[in-house]
Formats: structure tokens, sequence, C-alpha cells
């Protein structure tokens, strides 16, 4: 590209200034798929708690339904009596048993997460809560109701005559 042709571009765009950066919005065409118009990520216990037993209950499942043991033997007992089917067999037992561990441990990083998350979140709402009301005890040492106006603040007492004469 010549330099010419790019300083070109950049003006044209300059001057159309139709490609800024927008925060806290979408374009139009996002907007019927966005959800609520203020855009907050709003996720409650219960959410998590479901998302954590479908992972859990999938888990389990597999653990009991998808696993299969008993090809195995056959596959070795096929592939010993001269049968080429004996090794596939074997392949594939192998690359299922690899497969179906991959989805258990997708499942039960799942669980887990959600667990973690929601004790994190609990954690979290304890010290918002602690720091929020350590903030009110501070406000109320401000209130402005701490003696009528006009009047000094006891606190403070009396000026001391002698301190002031040195």
């Amino acid at each position: 590209m010549a330099w010419d042709e790019w300083e070109q571009l950049k003006a044209s765009a300059a001057e159309n200034e139709s490609a800024q950066m927008q925060l806290n919005g979408l374009p139009p065409e996002d907007r019927p798929n966005a959800g609520s118009p203020q855009g907050d990520l709003t996720v409650h216990q219960k959410d998590l708690a479901k998302i954590g037993d479908h992972a859990f209950t999938l888990y389990n499942r597999l653990w009991k339904e998808a696993r299969v043991t008993s090809t195995d033997g056959a596959g070795t007992d096929l592939d010993s009596q001269g049968f080429a089917l004996g090794k596939a067999l074997q392949h594939v037992s192998t690359r299922w048993d690899k497969q179906l561990g991959s989805v258990m441990d997708a499942c039960a990083l799942i669980s887990n997460h959600m667990d973690f998350t929601k004790n994190a979140h609990a954690g979290d709402e304890v010290f918002i809560e602690r720091h929020v009301s350590s903030i009110y005890t501070l406000d109320a040492g401000f209130d402005e109701d701490w003696a009528k106006q006009g009047e000094k603040n006891p606190v403070y007492g009396e000026k001391d005559k002698k301190k002031d004469e040195d």
C-alpha cells in the first residue's frame, strides 16, 4: 500500500468518525439477544447449584453406564486367535476410555467449579456485609447531631489557659 493511499484512508476515516469506541453498548443488530438493557450479569446460587448438580449427576451416570470393560478381554482373545478385528476392538476400547475420561474430567471440573464459585460468592457476601457495616459505623461517628448547634464538643474539654500563655 502506498503511503499516499494510507494517508487518504486515515483522512477519510477521520471525516466519517464512524469507527468510534463504544463502552457499555451493543450494535443495534445484537440488542434483541442482549437480555437486560443494563447489561448486568446476574447469577443466583440456585442456578450455580443446579449446574453443579447436573454435572455431578452426568459424571456418575457416565461412570456407571458408559464404561465398557468387557471389550478388553474380547479384543485380546480375538487377537490371539489371529483375527484382525481383535486389534481394532482394542484400539476402539482404548480410544473410548480416553474420550470418556475427558468428558468425565470436564463434568468433575464443572461440578467442582460451581461448588467453589458458590462458596467464593458466599465469602464475598460476608466480606461486603462486614465492610458496609464498618462504613455505617464510621458514618455514625460523623453524624452532625452529636451536640446542639453552637455548643462545643465535650470530648475536647476546656482549653487550658496555662498552656496558652506559655
